[in-house]
């Protein structure tokens, strides 16, 4: 009889389904935590950790929270896990009865990253309020 693996609603609705939107290497980017993904290549050495600032949307799973264009204070950590190369692309022109045939390939030079956390915008502190009403009790002395 085989072993049914027993997990609670609440830990498979957390990682399923938070999810943020970035723009990375000129694209954008549909990313969830502890998944590994191929962008285009990013100048960062191998094991270095990497933040993106330009997040588009994020979906923690109890609410949405959409940039205009931008979220202020949002940001995602990437850990470069290895620079890659993509499939061959063989490019085939031809121009019928002229024997003019030209053939090339390319491969698309990538780096797999790993995202290790997606963090949503920062609170500001309240600290800031007593502030702005002790410069006005200043104004008025």
């Amino acid at each position: 009889m085989p072993k049914k693996e027993t997990t609670t609603k609440a830990a498979k609705s957390d990682s399923g389904k938070s999810f943020a939107i970035v723009e990375a290497s000129g694209t954008q980017v549909w990313l969830q935590t502890n998944r590994y993904y191929d962008l285009n290549r990013i100048k960062a050495k191998v094991d270095e950790k990497i933040t993106l600032d330009k997040v588009l949307f994020i979906n923690d799973g109890k609410k949405s929270t959409i940039g205009k264009p931008y979220i202020k204070g949002a940001s995602v950590e990437l850990k470069v896990l290895e620079h890659r190369r993509g499939p061959k692309l063989i490019i085939y022109k031809m121009r019928p009865k002229k024997k003019t045939r030209r053939k090339n390939g390319h491969r698309q030079e990538l780096t797999r990253v790993m995202v290790q956390s997606i963090i949503s915008e920062k609170k500001p502190p309240k600290a800031e309020k007593s502030t702005k009403s002790t410069v006005n009790e200043e104004a008025t002395n």
